[in-house]
């Protein structure tokens, strides 16, 4: 669905946006941020998704514009049959299909892997910790990813500058994932123990082979080194 916020000034540069979020009322309240923003020179055209199908339909819609920035939440519904389990899925299909698109990503996530993770592999023009948002915070997070800056906040900067650059956090999913490899229990069965899809246990291994600097890939050099760091 798509909410033309028109201006009555010819003149305003037109901007697509994207927000992608499980809860209407968060979206409606970042459209009423949005639409505050500069409006004598912007003129904002709003695209909205509910969980990760309706944003993956949204983007292969062949009418559906290139987006200039996009708000996405981490945690929503996934899309199983095309393995968009996450705003993190969602936010690299549009690195892939739209490049010059801005990503903001949204999340509660607070572990220090989670969000090195999201740093890394997407390295997001905008990070956010939902406890630090506000409407100003959000206004200020959109002003500067609108300057082609990049904005984290604070919570973000607060961990990843306070974190040694040798130390790794894992959360219990992963935790439980490595227990289970060093008990030979067999893939298929690892999500009777553990409350995620098959999908998404082998993506956080990828994660943290990538974490740990696995180079040869093989399980039992993740559960050696990931014991020997202590993370289990």
């Amino acid at each position: 669905m798509t909410v033309d916020l028109t201006a009555p000034f010819s003149q305003l540069t037109k901007r697509n946006i994207l927000i992608v979020d499980d809860h209407p009322f968060i979206i409606e309240g970042y459209k009423n941020a949005i639409t505050r923003y500069n409006p004598k020179e912007y003129e904002f055209l709003i695209s909205q998704a509910y969980d990760c199908r309706s944003a993956y339909d949204l983007l292969q819609d062949v009418e559906t514009p290139n987006f200039d920035i996009a708000f996405l939440d981490i945690s929503m519904p996934a899309y199983e049959e095309k393995d968009i389990f996450s705003g993190e899925d969602l936010a690299k299909l549009i690195i892939k299909k739209m490049p010059n698109c801005k990503i903001i990503l949204l999340t509660m996530y607070t572990e220090l892997l989670k969000i090195k993770t999201i740093i890394r592999t997407i390295s997001p023009n905008g990070l956010i910790i939902k406890n630090d948002l506000t409407f100003d915070e959000l206004l200020f997070a959109f002003d500067k990813v609108m300057k082609n800056d990049k904005y984290y906040s604070q919570s973000v900067v607060k961990m990843v500058n306070q974190s040694p650059h040798n130390s790794i956090e894992i959360d219990q999913f992963d935790k439980q994932i490595l227990f289970h490899l060093s008990k030979g229990t067999e893939h298929h069965t690892m999500p009777q123990y553990i409350p995620i899809s098959l999908n998404a246990i082998e993506k956080r291994k990828v994660n943290l082979k990538e974490l740990l600097k696995i180079k040869t890939g093989s399980d039992d050099e993740l559960v050696k080194e990931a014991k020997s760091k202590g993370l289990f």
